[in-house]
């Protein structure tokens, strides 16, 4: 196992309260989290999102991309079924760091789709470690997961990893017309079903 369960704690939020669970990585000492709502049962698939990390989006409600709106519609979604859980995968920019996300988005100003200026930065499309989510799942006694995701790569990603997916839950929120290239580039070069 890669990662360990640090602690648990109560957090109330606007949508309902969660428990907040703290995990970090053996290896090189990078924390993650997970928000818990209800009863999970082994037996059950649970209402599942893996989200990764994205200041800009999450925090600063950007509209260059869908994050913040896919982040507060998955919790909405999760208390709604009553229980269920997110995982905020902290791997900023699909996991090349925020600086070089700015730099990222430096390019895309000037013409680059997201996928392009990752290349010319000389990362590859999609950097995230997706091992670490299933590790969240297995340490959580979650077996069997709902995903909400329009991401066909975590789908397939966490049952290579063990984790069974039941149903993709698809997320269409957040477009807007800032976003309108980025959302396209998810469809046409990352394969996202919108």
């Amino acid at each position: 196992m890669r990662l360990k369960l640090v602690s648990k704690t109560k957090l109330p939020t606007k949508f309902g309260e969660f428990t907040l669970v703290g995990f970090e990585e053996v290896v090189n000492r990078n924390n993650h989290i997970a928000l818990i709502y209800g009863r999970i049962s082994e037996e059950q698939p649970t209402l599942s999102r893996i989200h990764s990390e994205c200041l800009t989006g999450d925090v600063f409600l950007s509209l260059r991309c869908d994050c913040g709106v896919q982040l507060k519609s998955s919790l909405k979604k999760i208390v709604k079924e009553g229980r269920g859980v997110l995982l905020y995968h902290r791997q900023e920019g699909r996991n090349i760091g925020l600086l070089n996300k700015i730099r990222a988005y430096s390019l895309q100003d000037v013409g680059f789709d997201t996928v392009e200026a990752n290349l010319k930065l000389g990362f590859k499309s999609d950097e995230r470690d997706f091992r670490i989510c299933a590790d969240m799942y297995r340490l959580l006694s979650i077996k069997k997961i709902r995903l909400i995701t329009n991401n066909p790569e975590k789908v397939k990603m966490m049952q290579y990893f063990g984790i069974e997916v039941t149903e993709r839950v698809p997320i269409v929120v957040g477009k807007n017309s800032k976003n309108y290239r980025y959302l396209r580039t998810k469809v046409k070069k990352l394969g996202h079903l919108l």
